[in-house]
């Protein structure tokens, strides 16, 4: 059976950024793009499947989870009871003070929110 522009190969080629025009998956395949396609399998065969809870599911790969001291979330909580909502002037201090980035400190407020909002809908 001749492998179509929809088959798994094509499929999983697709998913890492390998896939080709539809004119052109009949062609034979040059060496970088083979190469490529064993980089994938290969990275798809290194997670198994009961690695993915692990590494905590949908993490952007090779970037770590940020893990914030105690004296930082010390400082964000009390910078997040002062006001919810973070300035850019805000931002920048946290983030100089603190050793940040200030998009660390907008992902921890809009996550911070969101953990404020579950918790007074749970109260009610």
């Amino acid at each position: 059976m001749e492998k179509g522009p929809f088959s798994v190969e094509w499929l999983a080629q697709s998913s890492c950024g390998g896939a080709q025009p539809i004119a052109a998956a009949h062609q034979p395949r040059s060496l970088p793009g083979a190469i490529d396609m064993l980089r994938c399998r290969e990275a798809a065969n290194r997670s198994g499947p009961g690695q993915e809870a692990e590494a905590g599911g949908g993490a952007v790969p090779g970037r770590p989870r940020t893990k914030f001291s105690a004296a930082q979330l010390q400082e964000l909580e009390r910078s997040f009871r002062e006001q919810r909502y973070i300035g850019t002037s805000e931002k920048r201090r946290l983030a100089a003070v603190l050793n940040l980035t200030q998009s660390q400190i907008k992902t921890w407020f809009q996550n911070r929110r969101m953990k404020f909002k579950r918790q007074t809908q749970d109260a009610r």
